[in-house]
């Protein structure tokens, strides 16, 4: 695309936007400041429990990763942070790491704990962690989630992540009210661990990989949990973590409305935690969701800068670095046609029954194409206009296979 021709989209949409009573010019600025963290498990390629096909260059080490993350920023201006997971991403060298970090303009978001698979640890975690009926298990991934943080203070984070894979397949296996009582004991001892500025994203999931139940199944449960442990505990929602068609943006409402909300693990499903690329699969549905974020922020329900922004994907035939750019887009356009939504109107709408108009309003701003406002958002932050063009023309896979191998993988996948 042409410069001439993008700076032609803009004015026609400033245009259109002005006649509505809306600056683009306060749009673009928004839109340039909402960043989005990428995780470093999310730069390999994924895979199924059938098979993993590596794509070849992927990174070895922490290092690598964060090269990766770094030129995503770089071109994108979409994120500025990674999301680690220990033991995963455990760096040989932490002030070398930090300096690395600075120099490729990227800080370290939540910290990811992990329970869920054997690495080594003495103790399995086939019959639970958190939620284990040996206390020795529990123990251990108490300890587990303690250095977790001890990392993340040495990294600057301010954040630890807790999903827990602790359920059964069967039943009878596991005594229910004890499984959490157990994990909300366990919980207590990992909260009373954390600085004072930090928070705890309890993260919940309905099925897998347990079938029969899972110790945290919904919001519900988590959101529970969390005002056992404290004000700084909070619910993180995972846009996979949902049984079909449930309505994710009204449990959004609810937490928001509750101060509940800790944050967003980004990605879209089609059956269940599909981990597709955002927005690839239930664009409206994205769209809905930061309509209520945003209504909640400005109704004063909560506060937009006590929410945490993260993607969460994997697919298994994609360039990763490709996955994360279509994903950066797809999140940076769904909050743009929310910022559109005329809420006045909306309001009145809601107030006097008028379902065809509130209809109408949202559609208004859906259908609105705002490309032209993120691209020149990313512009006047020192970005590519096309990044994935740019990833593609400047064949930046094929450099990274040439530097680090065809059958590289990424270390923790």
């Amino acid at each position: 695309m042409s410069i001439q021709f993008h700076e032609k989209t803009l004015a026609l949409l400033a245009e259109q936007l002005a006649e509505k009573a809306i600056d683009s010019t306060q749009l673009i600025s928004k839109i340039a400041q909402f960043q989005i963290a990428v995780p470093s498990w999310a730069l390999g390629a994924g895979g199924t429990r059938f098979g993993r096909f590596s794509i070849g260059g992927e990174p070895r080490n922490l290092e690598e990763k964060l090269e990766d993350i770094g030129l995503l920023a770089k071109i994108t201006k979409r994120t500025d942070a990674v999301s680690l997971h220990i033991p995963w991403d455990i760096p040989q060298d932490v002030e070398a790491v930090k300096q690395q970090a600075v120099s490729l303009g990227i800080g370290f978001d939540a910290m990811n704990s992990n329970t869920f698979q054997d690495y080594g640890q003495p103790l399995s975690y086939k019959m639970g962690s958190l939620s284990s009926a040996d206390s020795a298990t529990r123990k251990q991934a108490i300890e587990h989630n303690l250095q977790v943080i001890e990392v993340g203070k040495s990294l600057g984070s301010k954040g630890l992540t807790v999903w827990l894979a602790d359920g059964s397949n069967f039943p009878g296996q596991v005594h229910f009210r004890k499984a959490l009582q157990w994990t909300t004991e366990s919980l207590k001892k990992i909260y009373s661990g954390m600085p004072s500025n930090w928070k705890l994203l309890l993260e919940y999931k309905p099925y897998e990989p347990n079938f029969y139940h899972t110790v945290i199944p919904d919001w519900g449960t988590s959101a529970l949990i969390c005002r056992q442990l404290g004000e700084r505990a909070k619910v993180l929602v995972d846009l996979g973590h949902h049984l079909p068609n449930t309505n994710i943006e009204q449990i959004v409402a609810t937490l928001m409305h509750q101060n509940m909300l800790a944050g967003f693990h980004f990605n879209d499903s089609k059956y269940g935690d599909d981990d597709l690329s955002t927005g690839s699969i239930k664009p409206y549905q994205l769209f809905l969701i930061f309509c209520e974020l945003i209504g909640g922020s400005a109704d004063g329900a909560q506060a937009w800068d006590s929410i945490s922004w993260m993607i969460d994907a994997s697919h298994n035939v994609k360039d990763p670095m490709e996955d994360l750019i279509q994903a950066l887009e797809a999140i940076s356009q769904a909050y743009a046609k929310a910022l559109l939504v005329d809420r006045k109107k909306l309001t009145q709408c809601q107030n006097d029954g008028d379902v065809v108009g509130a209809q109408e309003v949202l559609q208004a701003a859906f259908l609105t194409d705002v490309r032209a406002l993120v691209r020149e958002a990313r512009i006047q932050s020192g970005g590519e206009a096309e990044p994935l063009a740019f990833y593609r023309n400047e064949k930046i896979r094929e450099k990274l296979i040439a530097k680090r191998g065809k059958n590289a993988q990424a270390s923790g996948l």
